[in-house]
């Protein structure tokens, strides 16, 4: 195969991977997988539980069987390994709820043309409600940091630490891990009011009621009182251009002890802004989404994380997905 003809395959694949993606996200958003459960159905079958048409019904599933998501066997459907682990509802390890929050970004991105062009936001309100929008993404983000939390929490050692503030920190996912892995720190969670029912229902699930709490907030106007020993941002200043992100870290200083840690977790940008791909891809995520948030860079963080009074500022080993990183400094 020529040089040529390898790269035209590729582009073209590149091209169409929403087929894929679009097929993928209409499987969870009928609940397909979890309507099928522990079953093996025919597609008559499967039209009538998703009260579907025959016709497309059996498209959708013959493409999940060809993804290799369901097993088709004698004209009859049934879930793989994988698709019960990690596509049907009742699982512990579900991640329908980041696929669904995939799929209200489809828009904006159709329309990244635009943006790239003005350089102003073109998502506008999803087409579900806002709390169907929030809930997508609030458990999304607690399905990622599920993933990389034991990998994060080995790497960060927080040892002889005992406050930890969970700045924006949605769920609480970090929060619980850390206190899981330390037992003699606490924690608490400053977030959105709306956010508390999906932290203070994750906090339960880890029976940490008594050392994780959730404090309503905003942190662009108001204030956290501490002093803490340790000030969590996780996938925070990606939203925020740099004004804002120095605003949020001179707050979340504010609130450290003398010593304190000041920890930024984020998809970072080599220095030269080209790769890796996933923080790449995701600037122009925050392209079409905010009015100036974007991927920042190892030397843009550590050189924010200077001007908010942080020093010994390092980055420290971390395999993580999608090439999150985490650079922390003492206050």
């Amino acid at each position: 195969m020529s040089s040529d003809t390898r790269i035209i395959g590729e582009l073209l694949e590149a091209s169409g991977a929403y087929w894929k993606s679009c097929a993928l996200h209409a499987a969870v958003k009928l609940d397909l997988f979890s309507i099928l459960e522990d079953d093996r159905l025919s597609a008559g079958e499967m039209a009538v539980r998703l009260q579907g048409s025959a016709r497309g019904v059996e498209a959708l599933l013959n493409a999940m069987a060809a993804a290799g998501l369901l097993q088709k066997t004698d004209g009859r459907y049934a879930n793989s390994p994988a698709a019960r682990k990690l596509l049907c509802r009742d699982s512990p390890e579900f991640i329908g709820h980041m696929i669904l929050h995939h799929h209200h970004l489809v828009d904006s991105w159709a329309r990244l043309d635009e943006s790239v062009r003005s350089g102003d936001p073109v998502r506008e309100r999803p087409p579900v409600s806002r709390a169907e929008w929030r809930e997508s993404f609030l458990m999304g983000m607690f399905t990622n940091a599920m993933a990389a939390a034991p990998a994060v929490t080995a790497a960060v050692d927080l040892s002889g630490r005992c406050r930890l503030l969970d700045f924006g920190g949605g769920p609480g996912t970090y929060a619980i891990h850390f206190c899981r892995k330390h037992p003699e720190l606490s924690a608490d969670v400053f977030d959105l009011p709306e956010s508390r029912p999906f932290a203070e229902k994750t906090i339960a699930r880890f029976n940490l009621a008594g050392r994780v709490r959730f404090l309503p907030g905003d942190y662009h106007q108001d204030e956290v009182a501490g002093p803490y020993d340790v000030a969590w941002l996780s996938h925070i200043l990606h939203a925020e251009g740099p004004e804002a992100c120095l605003k949020i870290l001179h707050k979340a200083a504010a609130a450290l002890a003398p010593g304190g840690m000041l920890i930024v977790h984020e998809f970072i940008l080599n220095d030269a802004m080209d790769g890796p791909l996933f923080p790449a891809l995701f600037s122009l995520n925050m392209l079409v989404g905010t009015s100036s948030g974007r991927s920042y860079s190892e030397s843009q963080i550590k050189e924010m994380l200077a001007a908010a009074g942080a020093s010994a500022i390092r980055r420290i080993p971390l395999r993580a997905p999608n090439d999150s990183g985490i650079i922390l400094g003492t206050v």
